[in-house]
């Protein structure tokens, strides 16, 4: 089973991202994950603390000679930030902390965020004990592990992009044939998205947001090529594919809603209209040698790939930190207040797309290794080869 966990604080001395149970013999350079780190540092709306840090890793274990040992691969980031934080989150007691809270303490909490929750459950006064944690900085850890995975994939043939489809109540237009290179092309837009006319409109909706002290939510799509058939499974609730793909892209900090396809919109539909219509397609290895004539089910049926692209959409809400701040309760007083105001972007939805990548890599990556696994790269092509060979024996 492939895993991963992170650890670390936002404005702690790093972060620590460990992945468990990739096969020996994957190349691997700092390089690939560093790429997507950057990645996810980029779009327009971002605020100061994305020109503080550059995001690189330090591999720990797991990496020896350009390619993966099939031992834990471990990566830090470090927090370039750390210095100008240390008096305030030094782990360590320090003179003075029996007097009273250290500096920067958090209780005039955020509507919208963790802070009042997180607080009340572990019992904590300050809810910086629980802010620090519940910070989108975490993801930084998330896109190293999904980058390791994404070049699992990369090995086999698929590949993950994703671009910005809606922000701030503006749609972009979603182009009827996709760039051969989904992420080249969205990268070169500060928003990370394929509709240039759209763009301006965004940013303008941006700059009039940061104006008044507000944010802004918007929707990400992720496009993966190049799977099988097969993934998934339709047998038991907790193999489903499509069940997998949605709880890991809910666990990113402020997404609210997943569709795969044409997801809420079957609901509004006849039968008719939603499903996909299949004709024979020779030499279409990958799909069974068969072919939906539309692809409405986004690429998955009865919890499992069909071979067709697979397209997720990615709904975030507005970042909870405004710099105009919402009405709450201090909960040292228990007094009304003005929410505290912590450093934060206007909106940060075309990061969010990379981080959907990393996620929608990882849970791919491990469905790969659950139908071809081995304890080696080569293992694992064999094994790939050969399923891909008996589909070509089906034809007909």
């Amino acid at each position: 089973m492939l895993r991963f966990t992170t650890a670390g604080e936002s404005h702690g001395p790093a972060l620590v991202s460990i992945l468990e149970g990739l096969p020996a013999g994957v190349p691997l350079l700092a390089a690939d994950v560093d790429t997507d780190l950057a990645r996810r540092q980029q779009g327009y709306g971002r605020g100061r603390r994305m020109q503080i840090e550059t995001d690189r890793i330090e591999f720990l274990s797991g990496v020896r000679a350009g390619e993966t040992l099939g031992s834990p691969i471990s990566m830090l980031i470090r927090n370039s930030d750390w210095k100008n934080w240390l008096e305030i989150m030094d782990p360590a007691p320090r003179d003075g902390d029996a007097d009273g809270p250290r500096k920067r303490q958090v209780t005039r909490v955020r509507p919208g965020h963790a802070d009042l929750t997180g607080l009340l459950k572990y019992d904590r006064t300050d809810a910086r004990d629980i802010l620090e944690r519940a910070s989108a900085r975490e993801t930084t850890a998330r896109v190293a592990s999904g980058a390791v995975c994404r070049v699992l994939l990369r090995e086999l043939g698929i590949r993950v992009g994703s671009h910005l489809v809606h922000l701030g109540g503006v749609n972009a237009a979603r182009p009827s044939v996709m760039p051969p290179d989904i992420n080249a092309a969205a990268d070169a837009s500060p928003l990370r998205t394929l509709d240039a006319a759209a763009e301006s409109e965004m940013i303008a909706r941006i700059d009039a947001a940061k104006k008044d002290g507000n944010t802004l939510g918007g929707i990400c799509e992720v496009v993966v090529t190049g799977l099988p058939v097969g993934l998934g499974s339709h047998v038991s609730w907790d193999r489903r594919l499509d069940g997998r793909l949605g709880q890991a892209m809910l666990s990113i900090p402020a997404v609210k809603g997943v569709e795969i396809g044409l997801g809420f919109e079957t609901a509004r539909r006849t039968g008719a209209e939603v499903h996909d219509e299949i004709e024979a397609a020779p030499g279409n290895t990958r799909t069974g040698h068969v072919r939906r004539t539309t692809n409405r089910a986004g690429g998955t049926e009865g919890g499992m790939t069909t071979g067709e692209e697979l397209v997720i959409r990615v709904a975030m809400k507005p970042i909870s930190t405004l710099m105009r701040p919402l009405g709450t309760v201090d909960v040292a007083t228990g007094q009304a207040a003005s929410a505290v105001a912590e450093r934060s972007d206007v909106t940060a939805v075309p990061a969010m797309g990379v981080i959907a990548e990393a996620m929608a890599a990882f849970v791919l990556a491990d469905a790969v290794l659950e139908k071809f696994g081995g304890d080696s790269l080569g293992e694992v092509r064999r094994n790939f080869d050969a399923y891909l060979a008996r589909l070509d024996e089906r034809v007909g």
